[in-house]
């Protein structure tokens, strides 16, 4: 099966982000880039912005908090199977106590690690992708699978998905 290649910018790709970020919902969240094995946890965002971007809840103390403190480049990679849509985001974390934003973004789900948006063990992880790279299908998973087996019938090379980079 071919890929169309579309990088897409700006507007184009911070929507794109914040579809497939709000769809796969979990994603893995990486830390400490330059040390192996790389330090990957999953998390669920709490909002993505029409920006672009991402916000998590974390504990103040998490090992992820004291990773950005030294280095706040992080990845992250999200995976839609139910869609067939995966992206792969790298950017910058930045870890904030904020009151106000924790009430806007809590959720009845976050009572599973946190008092209330006002724990003093809560804080907001402000992530802002620069870079990253998406693949998705151009028909949705149904025909897309349906051109895949037509293509392993016939022999023929089926056009199907679309992939390029994002950039915020």
């Amino acid at each position: 099966m071919s890929s169309e290649i579309k990088d897409i910018h700006r507007d184009e790709a911070n929507k794109k982000i914040k579809q497939m970020v709000d769809d796969a919902d979990i994603g893995l969240f990486t830390t400490d880039l330059t040390s192996l094995p790389l330090k990957t946890r999953p998390m669920s965002r709490q909002k993505v912005d029409a920006d672009g971007t991402i916000w998590f809840f974390s504990h103040k103390d998490s090992d992820k908090n004291q990773d950005i403190k030294k280095d706040n480049r992080i990845q992250l990679f999200y995976s839609n199977k139910g869609s067939m849509e995966f992206l792969s985001l790298y950017g910058t974390a930045e870890i904030m106590q904020d009151a106000a934003k924790a009430k806007e973004l809590w959720s009845t789900m976050a009572k599973i690690w946190f008092k209330d948006h006002d724990d003093p063990n809560l804080t907001l992880i402000k992530v802002t992708p620069e870079d990253g790279y998406y693949w998705d299908t151009k028909d949705g998973k149904i025909v897309s699978l349906f051109k895949m087996a037509v293509g392993l019938i016939t022999g023929k090379e089926i056009d199907g998905s679309v992939e390029g980079k994002v950039k915020s």
